[in-house]
């Protein structure tokens, strides 16, 4: 029988849970070759449309370290990450962080992008309600991360907390090994002009932000 793709997929999320569970009962060779089987049917299970390529399967060393089943991370091996990670960040060409917080009010409100369906380039949102809490009147958001509310006040805008900011942003592995926030300007989600609307609505005082 033929499988939908959408069933394929399904299998395939299926394979990989079972390969997390089962990692810890299985010698190294058992362990690649379910690997391997597993990364056999996920090829399997997804195809190219648009902009959205099967390249998505393939995870960089920090990825595929952060999401091994049996992933211990010791103090050494978690600040080797975040040193990389914080190499890596580029930062304002200009030397200024800080852009138009109502630009990164609408950016943190858009999860537009990335989907089959988007142009290549087209602008991305940052979707930032759908893990924290930004805004007073904000009713709906998610919980994944820490609420934002009044960050500046609580952080103030001093050029430290702005290149904090911008790390984490950039690259959320440089303050926390295997964060589970998306890497915006590392994978190229959000540009430069982008980064410096959300670090502004993070920390303008005029921003809603920072509104009592």
């Amino acid at each position: 029988m033929k499988m939908t793709i959408r069933n394929s997929a399904l299998m395939a999320v299926t394979v990989a849970a079972l390969g997390g569970c089962a990692g810890g009962n299985m010698g190294t060779a058992q362990q690649a070759a379910y690997d391997r089987d597993t990364a056999d049917v996920m090829a399997r299970s997804f195809r190219a449309q648009g902009i959205a390529t099967l390249d998505r399967l393939q995870q960089d060393p920090l990825m595929a370290t952060c999401s091994a089943p049996d992933r211990h991370l010791g103090d050494e091996q978690a600040e080797q990450i975040q040193a990389a990670a914080m190499a890596g960040i580029k930062w304002p060409s200009d030397g200024n962080f800080l852009g138009d917080w109502k630009e990164g009010e609408k950016l943190a409100q858009s999860g537009k992008g990335l989907t089959w369906k988007d142009k290549a380039d087209g602008a991305n949102g940052g979707n930032c309600y759908n893990c924290h809490r930004i805004s007073k009147t904000e009713i709906s958001y998610g919980t994944i991360g820490p609420s934002l509310y009044q960050y500046g006040k609580l952080h103030g805008n001093t050029e430290k907390t702005q290149k904090y900011v911008w790390a984490k942003i950039w690259n959320p592995n440089a303050t926390m090994a295997c964060s589970n926030m998306p890497r915006f300007g590392h994978s190229g989600i959000l540009d430069e002009k982008q980064i410096r609307h959300i670090v502004a609505l993070l920390l303008d005082p005029k921003s809603p932000v920072n509104a009592e």
